[in-house]
C-alpha cells in the first residue's frame, strides 16, 4: 500500500492506460503514426507489465516501471531485473550493459560496429527525418508491410 501511495504518479498512469478507449489507444499512436486508423487495428492482449520494487533506506519500497540491468563495479557479473524486455526495449538493455562492461571497448571499434549494424545508433529519430523515413522505407520493404510514409 505504501508503495502505491508513494508512486501515486505511476498508479495514475496506469490507470489511465487500462481506461483509454480504443480510439484514444489510436490517437495515441497517431503520436508516432500519423496515418495510422481505427480501422487498420485492433487490441490483443499481449502480456502483463512488471514492476520492480527496491527498497529505500527513506522511502521504503519504492516502485520501479520496467527492466533493470544492475552489473558489478568491474562489469563482470550483470543481471536484469524486473519484467523480460520486450522487443521495443530488448536492443537499448543490451547496448546499456555492453557499455557498463565493456567499456573500454566500447569507445572504439565497438562503436563504430554498432553504428553499422544499427544506422540509427547515436540518433534521436525524432530530429532527424530524413534518417527516419529511411529506416521505415526500409522496414516497409523488409518486411512487406503496405505502409504509406506520411510527406515530410
Amino acid at each position: 500500500m505504501k508503495v502505491g501511495l508513494t508512486n501515486f504518479g505511476l498508479v495514475k498512469y496506469l490507470i489511465q492506460q487500462l481506461s483509454l478507449s480504443f480510439s484514444q489507444r489510436v490517437n495515441a499512436l497517431q503520436d508516432y503514426m500519423p496515418n495510422a486508423l481505427d480501422e487498420d487495428w485492433k487490441v490483443e492482449i499481449a502480456g502483463q507489465r512488471v514492476q520492480v520494487i527496491k527498497n529505500d533506506p527513506k522511502k521504503g519500497g519504492i516502485l520501479q516501471f520496467g527492466t533493470e540491468v544492475v552489473t558489478s563495479e568491474d562489469g563482470t557479473v550483470a543481471a536484469l531485473l524486473g519484467a523480460s524486455p520486450g522487443a521495443s526495449t530488448s536492443v537499448s538493455i543490451m547496448l546499456k550493459l555492453i557499455k557498463q562492461c565493456f567499456p573500454e571497448n566500447f569507445k572504439g571499434d565497438w562503436d563504430v560496429k554498432l553504428k553499422q549494424m544499427i544506422p540509427s545508433y547515436g540518433t534521436k529519430l525524432e530530429n532527424d527525418n530524413v534518417l527516419c523515413y529511411k529506416l521505415r522505407t526500409w522496414t516497409t520493404e523488409t518486411l512487406q508491410l503496405d505502409w504509406k510514409q506520411p510527406e515530410i
